[in-house]
């Protein structure tokens, strides 16, 4: 089975949502890398922190919450959270301004000592996440998941979108989009052999379209099933 170019799924997306304007008005501009690079280590580390909390959980929920988290973990500073006493982190446990779960209060601090160790070698984690080529997400997935902590798998993936970095997510209908299109991956792909296919045709789509990762990621995700108001706010990718 051929592989679907790219700009026919773009032309289904666009017949679906009314037209190549209308189209445009759901995508995203494409991520800036310098913007990324000048992102502060405490905003790398709050990005982790709300990703590890919302999975699994009713995000507006932990968005409410967020002003509570940001003073609990002291704004996020990795230098002051890393040199912070163990009773500081057991009674984090039962504070209730932010959500009461003891493994992802564990992460924070996990990530608070990663965040600073990259940032001790490559000038800031911003920096080190805007050399890495965008044509290798799927290798700084795996970094992410072995060097952080509960950063694998979708986690990893809206870090990388929420911090700025050009990263698709697949998402029930980017993955269906991806399979219709003619890639022999499963349901939920997360095999190493999956996830490589998956990299090397988003490569192959990006050189024939000129769009950015995020983009596509999107337009997959809009030419395939449901056929939501978009009025109405989806996430869709």
């Amino acid at each position: 089975m051929a592989i679907k170019s790219f700009a026919k799924i773009h032309k289904r997306a666009a017949e679906r949502k009314g037209g190549e304007e209308a189209l445009a008005r759901l995508v995203s501009r494409a991520p800036d890398p310098s913007e990324l690079k000048m992102l502060g280590d405490d905003r790398i580390l709050a990005a982790m922190a709300k990703c590890i909390f919302r999975s699994g959980f009713v995000w507006r929920i932990i968005d409410h919450k967020w002003p509570g988290f940001e003073a609990a973990f002291l704004e996020f500073q990795p230098g002051p959270l890393c040199f912070q006493p163990d009773e500081f982190w057991h009674d984090l446990a039962s504070d209730t301004r932010i959500v009461r779960h003891a493994q992802k209060i564990r992460a924070v601090h996990a990530n608070a000592l990663f965040v600073q160790d990259i940032a001790a070698e490559h000038g800031s984690f911003g920096a080190f996440l805007a050399a890495w080529p965008q044509e290798d997400q799927v290798g700084l997935m795996a970094f992410l998941s072995k060097r952080g902590s509960r950063l694998g798998g979708a986690t990893g993936q809206y870090l990388l979108r929420m911090v700025g970095w050009d990263a698709f997510v697949l998402s029930r209908d980017v993955v269906a989009a991806i399979r219709d299109a003619g890639i022999d991956v499963a349901d939920m792909p997360t095999s190493k052999g999956d996830l490589a296919k998956i990299q090397a045709q988003f490569n192959i789509w990006r050189k024939q379209s000129g769009l950015s990762g995020v983009q596509m990621s999107r337009i997959l995700a809009l030419s395939i099933g449901e056929n939501y108001d978009q009025t109405v706010s989806q996430e869709a990718d």
